[in-house]
């Protein structure tokens, strides 16, 4: 089941969501990069720059529990429509994100036509592309009344 409002050309969808992406201020102050998305699927990237490291020198769990949040509005928001939000999520945090980059994968489980629930796996790559899992969550993503998408261009 894909939206109507989406576009069904695969790299149409991917260039409608990086610049979804890129009109989110937040997303891009933490340099997030969305690498694939594809009907009920994305993933999201960010780099792991000091400025992200809490006092011991791990991924903020602030940006762990962020790509969780945006990957699985981006894969609920692929099946329901680009005007979605977060009607809640958990998290468990499985060990310390350390390496070069953080990745969340997320997947719909189920979709409707308001509701989507997604899993989520957020892990860490290093300089040798080594990954390791730090956080699993699981969403409800909810399609928003009268939500207007603002993209420039």
């Amino acid at each position: 089941m894909t939206n109507r409002l989406l576009p069904d050309d695969p790299e149409a969808l991917l260039r409608l969501g990086r610049e979804l992406l890129a009109a989110q201020s937040f997303s891009t102050l933490l340099g997030a990069r969305l690498d694939v998305f594809r009907p009920g699927y994305a993933e999201l990237s960010v780099p792991l720059g000091p400025q992200l490291l809490q006092q011991y020198g791990h991924a903020h769990g602030g940006v762990t529990s962020y790509l969780a949040d945006n990957s699985m509005s981006f894969a609920g928001g692929s099946l329901l429509g680009p005007a979605v939000a977060t009607a809640e999520f958990k998290i468990n945090y499985l060990r310390p994100a350390v390496g070069e980059r953080m990745v969340a994968t997320a997947t719909v489980v189920n979709a409707g036509s308001r509701l989507a629930v997604v899993r989520c796996e957020i892990g860490t790559t290093d300089a040798r592309e080594r990954t390791a899992l730090c956080a699993l969550a699981q969403g409800t993503i909810i399609t928003v009344a009268g939500g207007e998408v603002l993209v420039e261009g």
